[in-house]
């Protein structure tokens, strides 16, 4: 029998889980993470032990369960059950303040009829926020599709397989353990090849607390933490506070989908620069990055 924990949510009327589900099929080839009607199977990594998350919504409730490959008490882990609750809340987004946000824009004459069409609508965090931070950094300047590609290449270079058959995504523990060559041969260039290997190690060596930052960090630690890294920008530093950390304040004006959404929202003739989207997005402090999150659903497109 493998270790096992397994919790029950209940969720808050209007949960969409559908756009939690949606960003966990990103990959159409269901190596990793695997949706089946209204469930998410997902293979991870649980202190550094390969693991199979399954979430099932149904009835207003979610059901999750956690299976890992060890024998109870092979570890000396005593707090899997918390842990794994506040793992899935944050997965689902359920700390955020969507409902403060909507009560506060609800009559916006811009964003009103986004939030009238998306009501609920929050946005889906990765397991750890290593994985947000190496999704980043393989997603930079390139389009999704290409990007989960290479996210796919890694999975199968790292060969971690639950005994469920998912593969897991690699820690980062796991990721420092790579050469530059073998990065280089999944297909990221030499640039982001280093910068993955460099922010894979400093995790590793606690220059980078990234779990801890969770709980404990204030997000301008976070974020010049980040920034320090050669390779880390100020998107892929927004990018993961929110889809690490569940942080909706982050403004992603550099991302071009955000601004194409913007230009279809507001009808602006010509491409709508970083600079006039900043200035827009400031206006819908302290949930800036849930306003980009609308505007991504509102494409009717995959967005990272």
């Amino acid at each position: 029998m493998r270790r096992q924990a397994a919790i029950s949510i209940a969720l808050p009327g209007g949960f969409r889980a559908g756009n939690i589900l949606a960003f966990h099929r990103r990959d159409t080839q269901e190596l990793a993470e695997r949706v089946t009607g209204d469930s998410l199977h997902k293979g991870l990594l649980w202190d550094g032990i390969p693991a199979c998350l399954r979430v099932h919504f149904a009835d207003g409730v979610a059901t999750a369960e956690i299976a890992l490959d060890t024998e109870p008490g092979q570890d000396a882990n005593q707090d899997l059950e918390p842990r794994f609750a506040a793992m899935v809340r944050r997965m689902l987004g359920l700390e955020q303040t969507v409902e403060a946000f909507e009560e506060r824009f609800r009559d916006d004459p811009a964003i009103g009829p986004l939030i009238s069409a998306q009501k609920g609508l929050r946005v889906p965090v990765t397991a750890t926020p290593f994985e947000a931070l190496s999704w980043a950094v393989t997603g930079q300047q390139i389009s999704v599709a290409a990007a989960v590609s290479l996210r796919r290449r890694l999975i199968v270079a790292a060969g971690i397989r639950h005994a469920s058959g998912m593969l897991c995504y690699p820690d980062a523990a796991r990721l420092a353990l790579f050469a530059e060559e073998d990065l280089r041969a999944a297909g990221f260039s030499t640039a982001k090849a280093r910068t993955l290997l460099a922010l894979a190690r400093l995790v590793t060596g606690g220059e980078l607390p990234l779990d801890v930052w969770a709980g404990a960090a204030s997000i301008d630690e976070i974020r010049a933490g980040l920034l320090a890294v050669r390779g880390v920008g100020p998107w892929t530093v927004d990018y993961v506070l929110l889809r690490g950390y569940g942080w909706l304040d982050g403004s992603l004006h550099g991302d071009v989908a955000v601004r194409r959404g913007m230009q279809a929202l507001l009808g602006t003739e010509g491409r709508v620069g970083e600079a006039e989207a900043r200035e827009w997005l400031a206006r819908y402090a302290p949930w800036r990055a849930l306003v980009a999150a609308h505007l991504w659903a509102a494409g009717a497109a995959v967005a990272y």
